[in-house]
């Protein structure tokens, strides 16, 4: 190590600065500073939740307490203004902490609140993607995708430079958080980063035209007594033009609330449109479970079996009945969990 040319010392040019203390920069810091935090909170009756890493639960008779940490970024609320209070006072006694208020922003999603709920929104964030790909004042376009919204990995020409492509779809990645109209199309548009051609950048410019009119959407959640779990599962079949796989997709509401949404390609290649359905029915199921086990750390009964919805009677009938049939042979075991 050396000392930076133009700021080397004259008396002691063989010294060098000795860092003490880094939050950024090097790898192995988020990890001390999560074992940091953790063991600190862990020692004032939080528990740290198996479903979610990031989430702290507080549980002392009728008192709550939920901490959501992000690298030095939380999300903190209670069940009384006292023990939010106190809860706040410990933690500005170990750390350098500033109390923000009431949450209003959080890592690029704005939060409004009224007397019914909140609405979080990522319309700031859809500007600047809109800035950063020159189209702040584009035609707005009422859907994200046209009927024919298939792309093939071989139509059209080569990009002769791809980056302004990952970075945007990366960018519309990160939107999908507040955006669930969006996810599929997004979905789609990422298949390609690794080669994209012009066809894709004029899909993904119509998505950027969709999310000019439509750029205050978001995501509204009510206060609510129900906790049932209601799941909508879809998929097609070999859609894929060039793999022959099938894209799967499924929401997930707790109450009248949209909770979970995700859109993905399967990995594998389904021989009938029964085991795509299936398929998707498995991933919906999944993130049922974890949802269950989820709000069960954070207290909340859930009382009623979770209800998945599925458009393919056949796939139903699969899931019900444990009798292998011929259209069902090939079918590999790790998706058979839903029964």
């Amino acid at each position: 190590m050396h000392q930076p040319p133009g700021f080397v010392d004259p008396t002691r040019p063989g010294h060098v600065c000795r860092l003490r203390k880094s939050l950024y920069g090097l790898k192995q810091v988020p990890r001390a500073w999560f074992q940091r935090f953790s063991s600190f909170i862990t020692k004032h009756r939080f528990q740290g939740s198996l479903s979610d890493t990031s989430l702290f639960v507080f549980h002392q008779e009728n008192s709550m307490a939920y901490l959501l940490l992000y690298v030095d970024d939380i999300i903190l609320t209670a069940s009384s203004d006292l023990l939010l209070r106190q809860i706040i006072q410990l933690l500005s006694n170990e750390f350098a902490m500033t109390d923000m208020g009431s949450l209003h922003h959080f890592l690029g999603i704005s939060v409004k609140r009224d007397s019914t709920g909140m609405f979080l929104s990522q319309s700031q964030y859809a500007r600047d993607i809109l800035h950063r790909a020159n189209m702040t004042s584009c035609k707005p376009s009422h859907t994200p995708v046209d009927t024919s919204s298939k792309l093939s990995a071989t139509e059209g020409n080569l990009l002769p430079d791809g980056s302004l492509y990952r970075s945007l779809a990366g960018a519309l990645q990160y939107l999908t958080f507040t955006r669930p109209d969006i996810a599929y199309a997004v979905q789609q548009v990422c298949l390609f980063m690794h080669a994209p051609r012009e066809s894709h950048f004029n899909f993904l410019k119509r998505i950027l035209r969709y999310i000019q009119g439509t750029i205050d959407f978001g995501i509204r959640l009510t206060a609510q007594s129900d906790h049932s779990i209601v799941a909508y599962s879809d998929a097609d079949w070999a859609g894929c033009p060039d793999s022959c796989k099938s894209t799967s997709g499924y929401c997930v509401f707790i109450g009248n609330n949209l909770i979970s949404w995700s859109s993905k390609r399967q990995p594998t290649v389904s021989r009938s449109s029964v085991e795509a359905e299936y398929r998707g029915i498995a991933n919906a199921v999944a993130e049922t479970s974890w949802l269950r086990n989820l709000l069960l750390e954070l207290k909340v009964s859930v009382t009623k079996a979770t209800i998945v919805y599925c458009d393919n009677i056949s796939a139903i009938y699969l899931s019900k009945n444990p009798v292998q049939h011929q259209r069902s042979k090939h079918v590999e075991l790790d998706i058979h969990f839903v029964r």
